[in-house]
C-alpha cells in the first residue's frame, strides 16, 4: 500500500487535512499513519511507546476519530502514533522510515492537547521533507471530489518533474489537470523553454492517457496568478515546485513557495526535483 502520513494536532485545520488525506488515500490504494507529536523536554525521550504514553487523552482522541471514520472507508487501513521531540523532524523522519508517498498537514492549528504547532511547523515541514507534501488551510471545503489540478510550468528545467507525481495523482482520481503556461519574462528565448517544457508535459500525460488543457497566463506575481487561475476554473489542488537550487529561472524558489503555501485557499502540492516517486516520467 501506499502509505501517506498525516500530521494532527487535532485542530479543525488538521482534522480537515485528515479527510482529504483520507480521500487521497481511498482512490491510491493507500494506507494513512496518523502523527501526533509531543515536544520533548528531554531529547532522549524522543520516541515514546504508545502503550506506556502517560497521555490518554490523545490515545482516546485517535480511537475516536478513526472509529467516526473508518466505516467509510473500510479498504484503507488507518494507524496512529505518538512522538516526542521536534515536530517537523519528527513527521519527516516518519515518513521516510515507512517510505511514505505523500505527508498531507494542515497549516494552521490549534487545539486543547498542544499549543498552536502545525502552522509553524508547515513550512519547515514541506523544506524538509524528501517525499511530496500537500499543504491545507484552514476552512477548505474537504467534502469536494479532487476533479481539477492546477500544474504551473514556468521556465526553469526543474519545472516538469512535478508532473509525474501529479499525474499519478491525477489518474488515480479521474482527474482532469490544468496545464498553465506562466509567461513572467517577455523575452522570447524564455517564453520559447516554457513552451517546450508544457509540450513535453503533455506529451507525458498522452502517454498515460491522463486529461489535461492547456491555458497560457502573462503574470509579475506568479502566486497571486497561479492562485486566480484556480479560483478561475474551481481547482481542488495547486502543484508546485518547492526546489532549492539558487537558480533565478526557478520561479517557485523562496518566498513564492511560502507564498502560495500559507496563503492559497487551495490544496497545495509541494514537490522538490527528484520527488518522481515510481511512477516518474524521467524529466
Amino acid at each position: 500500500m501506499n502509505k501517506i502520513v498525516v500530521a494532527i494536532d487535532f485542530s479543525e485545520c488538521s482534522i480537515n487535512a485528515f479527510l482529504h488525506a483520507l480521500s487521497i488515500a481511498n482512490h491510491c490504494n493507500g494506507e494513512l499513519i496518523l502523527l501526533w507529536v509531543e515536544k520533548a523536554t528531554n531529547e532522549k525521550e524522543k520516541y515514546v511507546d504508545k502503550a506506556l504514553d502517560p497521555s490518554k487523552d490523545v490515545q482516546k482522541a485517535f480511537e475516536e476519530l478513526i472509529a467516526k471514520y473508518q466505516p467509510e472507508f473500510p479498504a484503507v487501513v488507518i494507524s496512529w502514533k505518538i512522538r516526542k521531540g521536534k515536530i517537523y523532524k519528527e513527521v519527516t523522519g516518519e515518513a521516510k522510515s515507512v517510505k511514505a508517498m505523500l505527508i498531507v498537514t494542515g497549516t494552521h492549528g490549534a487545539s486543547g492537547f498542544e499549543e498552536f504547532w502545525i502552522g509553524s511547523n508547515a513550512n519547515k515541514i514541506v523544506s524538509s521533507s524528501t517525499c511530496p507534501v500537500i499543504t491545507i488551510r484552514g476552512g477548505i471545503n474537504i467534502q469536494r471530489p479532487l476533479m481539477r489540478i492546477v500544474l504551473p510550468i514556468d521556465s526553469a528545467e526543474e519545472t516538469r518533474q512535478k508532473s509525474s507525481f501529479t499525474g499519478y495523482i491525477a489518474k488515480k482520481h479521474g482527474a482532469e489537470v490544468f496545464i498553465v503556461k506562466l509567461y513572467t519574462s517577455k523575452l522570447k528565448t524564455m517564453r520559447q523553454k516554457v513552451d517546450v517544457y508544457t509540450a513535453q508535459v503533455a506529451e507525458y500525460f498522452d502517454e498515460e492517457k491522463i486529461k489535461y488543457h492547456i491555458d497560457q497566463v502573462v503574470c509579475e506575481n506568479i502566486s497571486d496568478a497561479t492562485i486566480d487561475y484556480a479560483t478561475k476554473i474551481d481547482a481542488n489542488l495547486i502543484a508546485v515546485m518547492t526546489a532549492q537550487e539558487t537558480t533565478t529561472a526557478n520561479i517557485f524558489l523562496g518566498p513564492y513557495a511560502h507564498q502560495i503555501v500559507n496563503h492559497s485557499p487551495f490544496p497545495i502540492l509541494s514537490i522538490h526535483p527528484k520527488d518522481t516517486l515510481a511512477v516518474g516520467a524521467g524529466f
